[in-house]
C-alpha cells in the first residue's frame, strides 16, 4: 500500500455502487492515500480480495494490520499462490472497516493479535485467490470460445496451448468481474506451492527504509490542528480544577478542552506548542481512592492468593494435592512477574474530523473494526456515518488492540466540529496511561517419589486477569482462560508439553487498579518462566541433566520434543560449552506453535552478564515465508530480553513511576546476542510466529545464569539482582 499522498476526504467514497456481493465490478473502489484515487475508473474488482488493473497490476486487499510482523506480505503471498499472478506486479491495500460493514464483512475479522493474522485468515484468503484465478481463466476461455479446461495460467499470463493464444489478467479482468463466482473452489496441495515457503522480500520494506511510509503521526490534512492530552496520573482519578488563563495566551494555542472527567487537552497549531502549553497548565487532581496504592501493596495481595481457597482450575489430572502430600520429597518455589509497558516506538495517536453528519478517523490500530465501533460510540453517530482509515503501525505489541486513545481523540474533535484534530500522546503520557502486562506470582510445588521421579505438580498462579479488565463478559465461572496460556491440557493451542501423573494448575484472581492489556506474548511469557525454570530446579535437585529430564517428561509429546532436540543438537548440548560459557534450555507451546531455545551466557567476576548466543527452533506447521519467521524470532528476542533484563513498571502513590526510556530501557545493539533460528515446519497445521519465541527468551537466559553462578532468579527484571559471585 502506497501512502505518499493523503487523498482528499471527498474522494473517500465509492464512485459507483457498494458492491455488496463478490464478483461485481466496482468503479473507483477507495484505495486509501493513493494519489490517483480519483482516477480509478477502469479497475476490475474480481472479488473482495483481488483487484486487477489494465496494466496487470494485482491489488490484494489485506484486512489484518501490518505492524512490522510481515502479515501483509505473508497473506499476499498466500493469495498470490492461489491466484497464479506475477509476484513482481503485486501491491496491497487496506480495505476500511466501514466498507467491510457496508458489504457484510467479506474480509472477516480485522483484528490482528495473538499471532493469528495469517493462521486465522489463510483459508478464506487462499480461497479468494483461487476463486479469482478461476474467474479470470473462465473469462479468457469465454472470449476465445474454448473449454476452460484447455486453458492454463502462469504469472498472470493465460494460455491456450492448441491455438497458441495468450492473454493477461489485466486484459480479461473487466470480463471476469462480471462472472458469477464459482462455488466449488479447490485449494492447492502444499506440496505444489511455488510462492508459499519462499524467502520473498517484504512488500513494505523499501518505503520504511526510505522514510516514505506514512504512519499515524505523519498524517496531514487541510486545516488540521494538533492536540496534546494529559489524563489523571492515578488510574481512577479526576480533574478537580484547572486554570487555563495563562495557557490560552500562548502563541498558537487555540483551545483548552476537558476530555471526560479525567483528562484535559490543549489544541494548538503545532503539537509542540500544544505539549509545552499542556505542561504549563495548572491542573488540580482529585486522585481518588487509589492514590495510596503501590507495587508493594499488590505483592502482598498476590502473596496471600498463593494459598487462598478461591482459585479456579485451568488444568487438572488426577489428584495433585493428595499426591504431593504423600510424596517422598517435595520441591517448592515462588516466582513473580512485574507490570510492563508496551513502549511502542510510535506513541498512541489518532487524527479525527467530526461533523454532525460524519466522523472520520485515521488510526494506527490492530483492530479496525474495534476502532470503528469506538469511533461511532464516542462520536454519537451510527457506524454507517463513521469511517476508520487504518494506518501502518509504529509498533503494536497488543497495545493498539485497545481503543482508549481513539475514543479520546474523537472526544476532542467533537468539541471542534469540522476541524481535523491530530492527537498525539507524549512518551510520558504513553508510559503513564498504558494497558500493562499483568502482574502475577506463581507458587510451584512438585512431589517426587524415592527414585526422584515427579509424581505430581501444582502450579498456583495469583494475580491479574487481562480479560477481567478488557472483556469481563468473557469470564466464565470466575475463569479467565488466557491466564493459562502454555499450561493447558494437550490440545492445539498453548498446551503444556510435559506429562505428569498428577497435575493441578489454578488461578486466584487478584486485580490491582492498574489496567491490564494484551502485551506481546501475553501470559505465555511468565508461565514459560515459571514452569521452565522450575523444571530446571527439579533437575538440579535430583541431579539430573536438564535435557535428560525434559526428554523423559516429553515422551508423549513428539512435536515439543522435536524442537527441543533440534536446539540441543545445534548447540551440541552433550559436549562441554566453551570455557566460561554456560547454557540454559527451555521450551513451550504457544499461539499454535512449538518452540524451544538454548541460551549461552557468561558472568564475569564483577557480575556482568553477557548473552553470547541464543538458538531457537520453531515448528509453526506451515512456514509461509522463512525470512519473515527469522525476522520475527530475532525481533521477539529483542523484546523478550529487554523485558527480562531491564523492564518493570512500578507503582507508587497510585501512579506509574517510569516515564521514558531512561528508566524503562530496551536492548542496545551492543548487548544483543547472536540469534540462530531453526525453522522446522512439520505441516498439517497453522501456528503463529510473532509471539511464541518471546516466551522462551527469559527462561533460557535464567537457566543459563543459574548454571553460571548458582543463583536462582525468580523475579524480574534482572537489573534488580546482583550476579557477582
Amino acid at each position: 500500500m502506497k501512502t505518499t499522498n493523503v487523498a482528499s476526504p471527498s474522494r473517500r467514497t465509492f464512485l459507483k455502487g457498494s458492491a455488496a456481493t463478490a464478483g461485481s465490478l466496482v468503479i473507483g473502489f477507495h484505495i486509501p492515500f493513493v494519489k490517483d484515487a480519483a482516477a480509478q475508473v477502469d479497475i476490475a474488482e474480481i472479488n473482495a480480495w483481488v483487484v486487477v488493473k489494465p496494466n496487470d497490476t494485482v491489488v490484494i486487499r489485506i484486512a489484518r494490520s501490518e505492524m512490522g510482523q510481515g502479515t501483509l506480505t505473508g497473506l499476499a503471498q498466500l493469495l498470490a499462490e492461489e491466484l497464479e499472478c506475477d509476484w513482481a506486479k503485486v501491491t496491497t491495500e487496506y480495505p476500511t472497516p466501514g466498507q467491510s460493514l457496508a458489504r457484510k464483512r467479506p474480509w472477516g475479522s480485522f483484528g490482528t493479535g495473538g499471532s493469528r493474522g495469517i493462521r486465522e485468515s489463510q483459508d478464506y484468503v487462499r480461497k479468494g485467490g483461487a476463486t479469482a484465478r478461476m474467474m479470470l481463466i473462465q473469462a479468457a476461455a469465454d472470449d476465445w470460445k474454448v473449454p476452460v479446461a484447455e486453458c492454463s495460467v502462469a504469472k498472470g499470463v493465460i494460455s491456450h496451448a492448441s491455438s497458441k493464444r495468450t492473454t493477461t489478467y489485466g486484459k480479461v479482468a473487466a470480463m471476469a468481474a462480471k462472472l458469477t463466482p464459482p462455488t466449488d473452489v479447490k485449494l492447492k496441495d502444499p506440496k505444489d506451492w511455488q510462492l508459499v515457503g519462499k524467502r520473498l522480500a517484504r512488500l513494505d520494506t523499501v518505503d520504511k527504509t526510505t522514510g516514505k511510509q506514512i504512519y499515524g503521526m505523519d498524517i496531514k490534512l487541510p486545516g488540521m490542528l494538533n492536540a496534546a492530552v494529559k489524563d489523571s496520573p492515578v488510574f481512577g482519578g479526576k480533574i478537580r480544577s484547572l486554570d487555563d488563563e495563562a495557557v490560552l495566551k500562548r502563541p498558537g494555542v487555540k483551545k483548552v478542552l476537558r476530555v471526560g472527567d479525567s483528562a484535559v487537552a490543549v489544541v494548538a497549531d503545532t503539537w509542540w506548542r500544544a505539549k509545552t502549553a499542556l505542561d504549563a497548565l495548572k491542573i488540580e487532581w482529585d486522585e481518588g481512592p487509589n492514590a495510596k496504592l503501590s507495587s508493594a501493596t499488590f505483592a502482598e495481595v498476590m502473596k496471600a492468593g498463593l494459598d487462598a481457597k478461591d482459585a479456579v482450575v485451568g488444568a487438572s489430572i488426577g489428584d495433585a494435592p493428595m499426591a504431593i502430600s504423600t510424596a517422598a520429597r517435595k520441591i517448592e518455589a515462588v516466582y513473580s512477574y512485574p507490570h510492563q509497558n508496551h513502549a511502542c516506538m510510535e506513541t498512541m495517536n489518532t487524527t479525527v474530523r467530526w461533523t454532525p453528519e460524519r466522523c472520520e478517523a485515521w488510526v494506527p490500530t490492530q483492530n479496525g473494526e474495534a476502532a470503528l465501533a469506538a469511533t461511532s460510540e464516542a462520536s454519537g453517530l451510527p457506524p454507517e456515518k463513521c469511517e476508520v482509515y487504518k494506518m501502518h503501525l509504529g509498533g503494536g505489541f497488543g497495545r493498539r488492540g485497545a481503543t482508549d486513545y481513539v475514543r479520546q481523540a474523537v472526544a476532542i474533535a467533537k468539541q471542534m466540529p469540522g476541524t481535523p484534530i491530530k492527537m498525539i500522546w507524549s512518551r510520558e503520557e504513553d508510559m503513564a496511561q498504558g494497558r500493562f502486562h499483568p502482574i502475577t506470582q506463581c507458587k510451584l510445588v512438585a512431589g517426587l517419589n524415592d527414585k526422584g521421579e515427579i509424581t505430581a505438580l501444582h502450579m498456583r498462579i495469583s494475580g491479574q486477569s487481562i480479560l477481567a479488565g478488557v472483556a469481563p463478559q468473557n469470564i466464565r465461572d470466575g475463569k479467565d482462560p488466557v491466564v493459562f496460556q502454555g499450561l493447558n491440557l494437550p490440545g492445539p493451542e498453548s498446551s503444556i508439553g510435559y506429562t505428569f501423573p498428577n497435575l493441578l494448575v489454578d488461578h486466584a484472581m487478584r486485580n490491582p487498579h492498574v489496567p491490564p492489556g494484551f502485551w506481546r506474548g501475553v501470559n505465555l511469557n511468565q508461565n514459560a518462566i515459571y514452569l521452565e525454570c522450575f523444571i530446571d530446579e527439579i533437575a538440579f535437585a535430583t541431579k539430573q541433566d536438564p535435557l535428560a529430564l525434559r526428554r523423559k517428561l516429553m515422551a508423549n509429546h513428539p512435536k515439543n520434543l522435536a524442537v527441543l532436540e533440534a536446539v540441543a543438537k545445534r548447540v551440541e548440548w552433550d559436549k562441554p560449552a566453551p570455557p566460561g560459557v554456560f547454557r540454559g534450555l527451555c521450551h513451550t507451546h504457544g499461539f499454535g506453535s512449538y518452540v524451544a531455545a538454548c541460551a549461552e551466557v557468561s558472568v564475569d567476576k564483577k557480575g556482568v552478564l553477557k548473552i553470547h548466543r541464543i538458538v531457537a527452533a520453531t515448528d509453526s506447521g506451515h512456514a509461509v515465508n522463512p525470512q519473515q519467521i527469522e525476522a520475527q524470532v530475532e525481533g521477539s528476542f529483542v523484546y523478550g530480553l529487554s523485558a527480562a533484563l531491564y523492564q518493570a513498571c512500578t507503582v507508587k502513590d497510585g501512579r506509574i513511576e517510569q516515564t521514558n526510556f531512561h528508566d524503562y530501557p530496551t536492548m542496545k545493539l551492543a548487548d544483543m546476542p547472536v540469534v540462530e533460528t531453526i525453522i522446522m515446519p512439520s505441516g498439517g497445521f497453522w501456528g503463529g510466529v510473532g509471539e511464541p519465541t518471546i516466551a522462551v527468551a527469559a527462561p533460557a537466559v535464567l537457566n543459563a545464569i543459574f548454571a553460571a553462578t548458582g543463583k536462582r532468579i525468580r523475579d524480574l527484571p534482572l537489573k534488580n539482582h546482583n550476579l557477582k559471585a
